[in-house]
């Protein structure tokens, strides 16, 4: 990597897609570019090791376990309330089915 690519992807941002490095979810350029910072940055590198550390193990304490219903009704109940909160939303049910709309709230401006 040229010291012009190592400048464009900071260690902030390797950093911030660290996991998404770990579970192959990012396209094979943005991965060959991370990877070229890893192998640079001895700061980065460090960093991934632990993250890929601590991804080996949950994966070995918690794989394949499934978490109860409950918990998960409990968590898409929190975060339907978290996004109720921070929008405008519209809910109307009809003989049609229901339909949901979603709009950001408009915050006041400080002047």
């Amino acid at each position: 990597m040229s010291h012009e690519d190592h400048a464009q992807t900071s260690c902030a941002d390797v950093l911030a897609e660290v996991w998404l490095f770990l579970d192959n979810e990012c396209d094979q350029e943005r991965r060959a570019v991370l990877r070229r910072h890893l192998d640079e940055c001895g700061s980065c590198l460090e960093h991934y090791g632990i993250e890929e550390h601590l991804k080996e193990l949950l994966h070995r304490k918690c794989g394949g376990e499934h978490a109860p219903a409950e918990l998960r009704d409990r968590l898409r109940s929190s975060i339907r309330q978290s996004v109720l909160r921070q929008a405008d939303v519209t809910v109307e049910r009809g003989p049609e089915g229901t339909s949901v709309e979603v709009r950001e709230k408009q915050h006041p401006t400080t002047e």
